[in-house]
């Protein structure tokens, strides 16, 4: 018998190709026919024990021959073409058929979302964000869509007749048939007109182009430049649409309604919701001004708050009247306006209308301020066709804003009004009673959207608090660079006058100058105050000279005013507790009660605890400022001169303990926000899908919860406000000086959480900034002072003081607590390419300070503003610049180390 070599097993032939091949035929005939005899389950398992052991090439053959056999039909195009090729198909869909393909699969959700699809979308109709959306938000344009569209009033002609009876005359059935074949036939006119100009734009259209406009994320760099016939022709789309909108009501047919027309005809000169002014109209057809002052924070923000069809104008705040009055002939255009809003800079006393011209009692009658609202009068319409000017700043808070007002209404003919705001905030007085208001609705809701602008309101309040801070931090630079050209002025004007010996003679008459100048700066910020009261003083002046029944006569209508102001800020601190609870409700229904739901559904975003310690002491607040609301509201319903309001507030002062339990927690709030924020991805989304919405009014959680602690300054004010315009002899006047006790001391505790709070924040930033630095955080430690000093060195120290020599080798920086004393060494860092340095510090000791010793070294030819410092181990002996910032040193420090011994 033939051998023959194997492999793998005792009879598998190798070196003989035609049996090797005959015995693997066999095998494979006898694994089919196990195979055919086997359940499918038996056969699953077998193919996924053959795929397991098969490699990549064979694989990739079963693939391709199955392929093959088995060809696919369909296939998602999203997955195959790139992704800019999908959003680019994605571009021609209707805001309605993106919806549906989002619902197709999650490829098309993430693709059909994206707000390069839905931006054009929004920024065609005028839609803008409110904000800037952050590199991970997701889907900020389509719910912005989503939100916009669903505050629109969707209605068609007849269906707008049938809900506000703009077609009030009865019609036969014939002429209602007729009518409705005509509006049939108008569409479809339309309509293919729109579909013909299509089609002629896609055949010239660019492929990078989206559904609306040019998408600014899809556009590459090297882009060509489209012919001037192309641009004319997608520049004309928006016109021939306009124009065809115009012939249709044109076609339509008008009815003569009290003077109107039922369709108002729109000129192409005056689209973008103004409607021409035509003599034979009503005046009802006159459109809205508003002035914008360019000094406004974030004005900007205010103009995107303007409603559609009000004219807008923002000027700059040093140009001329006269420049003032042809911006707003020009923008009128030789129309009257209905009503004209200002919105500029000023306080409750004169408005800073301009640069140089701040308008109040002293000047409203100079000669080209006179001019200046007599032709602006002219522009607007008279009191009787129901015009006004209304001025956004709180006139109406003050006697002398109030004559103001009474002077320009007696000079132009209009009536102007101004809000009687007291509550504070940087601009929330345009939020308050407005004086005379016979609208119906504040003048702010007739030129703003509410939303907006209190989201504007918001911002500024922010923006306040922010450089308020800011300035805090940079005073001390402006104080040494105020000090640095003080010097230098001095300094140059004696180099110009004297020579050097008379120079280094009269060192003391250059500090004394340096001083002067300095005060005189002080003088003017002081000088705008006297000038500010000199009107009150005038006016006492002249009631001196009255006589006896002139003052009798006064003080009836004093009082009769005063009762007036009292009901009038009553109302003003109703009105404010109502806006109030409806932040706290926000809090409640927005971010509380869904998380409730979730975890009562098993699908909790957050724990019970959690819930429990964000929310119980915000809903313990609500309940009691409702209460206190409902209080208020029952009483102004029956309010009159001789009613109290101030047993209602002692009331709710005594019930203090629910704000109490807030406060203390409030830190905890916050580091569980936060906390919950970071750790927990259902939080963080819901999170981002409600913080600052239309619905929250643009705040977050945190901002909301901020509400608390601002509201009880805005209580202060407003109680002064009521016990000032309340007599002495009153029944409320003695509940009103209780509840402001009360309001007082509790924001005296609010202020002194802040300020233990601001005091740990301090020391814990000084920790950072100094290198090496040991933990700081002591209980009822705070920081009293910080200075900086030289550190010197004697040669010898046996010598007496006025012969001693020194040498500087440090610079320290001395860093004042209320029980110790911490020295660092003071180092400056430079920045390449930058102008500015850095400061930087080592700490090198701290020392208690009842165990510190002082020495003063007095001045003498070598050395000058020099002290030691004496510790249980080291010795400092150091000297300041000038002599009174060693005196003020000194002497703080040795009042806080007496402190520090006394406990």
């Amino acid at each position: 018998m033939e051998t023959f070599h194997t492999r793998f097993s005792a009879w598998t032939p190798f070196s003989n190709k035609s049996l090797n091949t005959q015995l693997f035929q066999e095998r494979v005939a006898l694994i089919s026919h196990w195979f055919d005899l086997w359940t499918n389950k038996q056969r699953q398992e077998f193919l996924f024990t053959i795929f397991l052991r098969c490699t990549k090439s064979q694989l990739r053959f079963v693939q391709d021959w199955f392929s093959e056999r088995m060809q696919v039909a369909k296939v998602d195009f999203s997955t195959v073409l790139p992704r800019f090729i999908s959003l680019y198909i994605f571009s021609f869909l209707s805001p309605k058929d993106l919806c549906a393909a989002a619902q197709v699969s999650w490829p098309w959700k993430f693709l059909t979302e994206q707000d390069c699809l839905w931006m054009p979308k929004c920024v065609k109709f005028g839609w803008f964000l409110p904000y800037t959306p952050t590199d991970n938000e997701y889907g900020a344009w389509k719910r912005h869509y989503i939100a916009c569209v669903s505050h629109l009033d969707w209605l068609t002609p007849r269906e707008a007749a049938a809900t506000y009876g703009t077609l009030n005359e009865p019609k036969t059935e014939d002429e209602e048939l007729l009518e409705r074949q005509r509006e049939k036939c108008l569409r479809k006119r339309i309509w293919e007109e729109i579909a013909l100009r299509n089609k002629e734009l896609f055949k010239v259209r660019p492929p990078w182009v989206s559904g609306t406009c040019c998408s600014s994320v899809l556009k590459p760099r090297s882009q060509p430049r489209l012919s001037q016939t192309v641009r004319e022709r997608v520049g004309l789309r928006e016109a021939l649409e306009k124009q065809l909108v115009l012939t249709s009501l044109e076609i339509l047919p008008k009815r003569n309604i009290s003077g109107s027309h039922s369709y108002p005809l729109l000129s192409k000169k005056y689209w973008h919701g103004v409607h021409k002014n035509d003599d034979s109209s009503s005046y009802a057809l006159r459109p809205h001004f508003i002035l914008i002052s360019s000094r406004i924070p974030a004005y900007e923000m205010l103009v995107e708050s303007v409603k559609a069809g009000v004219v807008s104008v923002v000027y700059e705040h040093s140009i001329t009247l006269e420049s003032l009055l042809y911006l707003i002939e020009k923008a009128l255009d030789g129309r009257k306006a209905q009503s004209m809003g200002i919105f500029s800079d000023g306080d409750s006393r004169e408005i800073n209308l301009l640069q140089g011209y701040k308008i109040g009692v002293k000047n409203v009658l100079r000669p080209e301020v006179r001019d200046f609202w007599e032709k602006l009068g002219s522009y607007v319409a008279t009191e009787e066709e129901g015009g006004h000017v209304d001025f956004f700043v709180p006139l109406g808070a003050s006697e002398a804003g109030t004559e103001v007002l009474s002077q320009l209404s007696q000079l132009t003919g209009t009536f102007f009004t101004a809000p009687t705001g007291i509550a504070t905030g940087s601009y929330q007085h345009i939020l308050s009673d407005w004086l005379g208001s016979q609208w119906g609705k504040a003048p702010s809701s007739i030129y703003f959207c509410e939303a907006k602008l209190q989201t504007w309101s918001s911002f500024t309040d922010f923006l306040e608090e922010t450089l308020k801070t800011v300035r805090k931090q940079l005073y001390p630079l402006f104080k040494e660079l105020q000090k640095s050209i003080s010097g230098r002025m001095i300094g140059q004007f004696m180099f110009d006058t004297m020579g050097m010996t008379n120079i280094l003679n009269n060192q003391e008459t250059a500090q004394a100058l340096a001083d002067g100048l300095m005060e005189l700066s002080k003088d003017d910020s002081e000088r705008s105050v006297v000038e500010d009261n000199s009107w009150d003083t005038q006016s006492r002046l002249s009631k001196n000279d009255l006589n006896f029944e002139a003052l009798i006569n006064l003080e009836r209508i004093l009082q009769k005013d005063s009762a007036e102001k009292r009901t009038r800020v009553v109302r003003e601190l109703l009105q404010s507790e109502r806006k109030y609870v409806q932040m706290l409700e926000i809090v409640r229904d927005v971010y509380f009660a869904p998380l409730k739901a979730a975890l009562s559904s098993n699908r909790a975003i957050l724990s019970a605890a959690n819930i429990q310690i964000l929310f119980s002491d915000i809903l313990q607040i609500l309940s009691l400022n409702r209460q206190f609301l409902d209080n208020l509201r029952d009483r102004l319903q029956e309010w009159g001169p001789a009613h109290c309001v101030g047993e209602i507030v002692t009331k709710f002062g005594s019930q203090l303990n629910t704000y109490t339990n807030f406060f203390n927690n409030y830190p905890v709030i916050l580091k569980t926000i936060e906390k919950c924020r970071e750790m927990i991805p259902a939080f963080r989304t819901f999170l981002k899908r409600h913080d600052k919405t239309v619905v929250t009014k643009m705040l977050s959680l945190p901002e909301l919860l901020l509400y608390p602690s601002r509201r009880f300054e805005e209580y202060l004010n407003l109680l002064y406000a009521v016990r000032l315009h309340t007599p002495a002899e009153h029944v409320d006047r003695g509940d009103l000086t209780t509840a402001i006790d009360q309001i007082k001391k509790y924001k005296g505790y609010i202020d002194q959480m802040k300020q233990n709070i601001n005091m740990k924040d301090h020391l814990s930033d000084i920790q950072r900034i100094i290198s090496g630095c040991p933990s700081l955080s002591e209980v009822n430690r705070y920081l009293i002072r910080v200075q900086d000093v030289a550190q010197l060195h004697c040669c010898d120290e046996e010598i007496s003081f006025s012969l001693r020599l020194y040498e500087h080798i440090h610079d320290l920086s001395l860093f004042l607590f209320n029980d110790a004393l911490l020295v660092s060494s003071r180092g400056t860092s430079h920045t390449p390419f930058e102008r500015t340095s850095k400061t930087t510090y080592q700490f090198i000791t701290s020392v208690v300070l009842h165990r510190l010793l002082i020495e003063n070294i007095p001045d003498s030819k070598y050395v000058k503003n020099a002290f030691i410092l004496q510790g249980p181990k080291y010795k400092w002996i150091c000297a300041t610049e000038v002599e009174d910032e060693k005196f003020l040193w000194l002497s703080v420090l040795r009042n806080a180390i007496k402190s520090s011994m006394e406990k």
